[in-house]
């Protein structure tokens, strides 16, 4: 694990612990939080990169419109 990418996640989970909501997208992120052992102490994480960006930006995800009109 590179020292930057360490720095990071605790800096994420740090923040976590002050109170923010802290989102980790894609795979190869999630991975790293898990490998620090710091999964637990974000606040959402998705192995959805592209995904976890555009619904951050604001845009509407099929997928998640089919199951929110799911009753």
């Amino acid at each position: 694990m590179r020292l930057g990418t360490q720095a990071v996640i605790d800096a994420l989970a740090e923040a976590t612990e002050l109170g923010a909501t802290t989102i980790i997208g894609g795979g190869d992120s999630a991975t790293a939080a898990k490998k620090c052992g710091k999964e637990e102490k974000i606040s959402f994480i998705s192995t959805g990169g592209g995904a976890s960006i555009e619904l951050l930006q604001g845009n509407v995800l099929p997928g998640l419109v089919a199951l929110s009109d799911k009753e």
